[in-house]
């Protein structure tokens, strides 16, 4: 997979038919912006009505690009694959999952994902959490009160913002969360109704720089000279290793 997202890298059968409108108009266009500020390169998903609006903010606003669609077949696929992008690269992938159905399909993946401690932002989504704005029949069934709870045991963090100004803070937590070690999945659930608002006005978006991840936690220096105190004096030392980090830095001596 190429990490490169210009357009000239998308082929042409994925780019949009007509030009895309630049304007944040609707409160996809804010989560989708997100998505782009926070460099996430792809979003693995399987198209669902939830999230119909995001999907649409995708193409249609983003270009398909930065986040590029990676189209799956089925929703364990696409946190599979962020989970192995995550695992090769140090860096999360977005998944879309649809509605509760959808996070019910893709939970074994995101199990697999909480035990490996790769990070991941998965956007879920649900029909309108205001019952007068939802369709007969289809939009009950696909709605829940705190679809969070299918997946709370095995995710670092989860959301569901309740407007269309509560998304910015809601995927700069979610990245914080995700990206501070030990690392793993997040999960953020979008109301379709927040997702196809209307924007009056001109949107701010927050410095996405100011929400960093921390540094990781060092160890304590007196804890650590006592450590090395022990392998010193010790005659047949033997180590019992568990699980380290994964990036060349950790196991660089300074």
């Amino acid at each position: 997979m190429n990490d490169s997202t210009d357009h000239a890298s998308i082929p042409e059968k994925d780019r949009p038919a007509g030009p895309v409108d630049n304007n944040v108009a609707w409160g996809s266009d804010v989560a989708a912006q997100m998505l782009r500020r926070m460099d996430i390169p792809w979003i693995a998903l399987n198209p669902g009505a939830s999230y119909r609006g995001l999907h649409d903010s995708l193409v249609n606003h983003l270009g398909n690009e930065r986040p590029g669609i990676l189209m799956c077949l089925h929703e364990e696929h696409a946190v599979a694959i962020a989970h192995g992008y995550a695992k090769a690269t140090g860096k999360p992938l977005a998944v879309a999952l649809h509605s509760n159905v959808g996070l019910m399909h893709g939970s074994m993946a995101i199990f697999n994902a909480w035990c490996d401690r790769q990070p991941m932002l998965i956007l879920g989504a649900t029909g309108p959490v205001d019952a007068a704005a939802r369709r007969p029949w289809i939009d009950w069934v696909h709605t829940s009160q705190d679809q969070g709870a299918l997946v709370r045991d095995f995710i670092k963090w989860d959301d569901q913002p309740a407007s269309v100004a509560a998304l910015p803070e809601s995927f700069l937590r979610a990245r914080q969360q995700m990206e501070t070690g030990p690392k793993g999945p997040v999960y953020v659930c979008l109301d379709a109704a927040i997702q196809e608002e209307k924007i009056e006005g001109r949107f701010t978006f927050p410095d996405v720089a100011r929400y960093a991840p921390p540094p990781p936690p060092r160890p304590d220096a007196d804890a650590l000279a006592s450590a090395a105190q022990l392998l010193l004096e010790a005659r047949r030392p033997v180590i019992l290793f568990g699980r380290g980090r994964r990036d060349r830095a950790a196991w660089r001596w300074t």
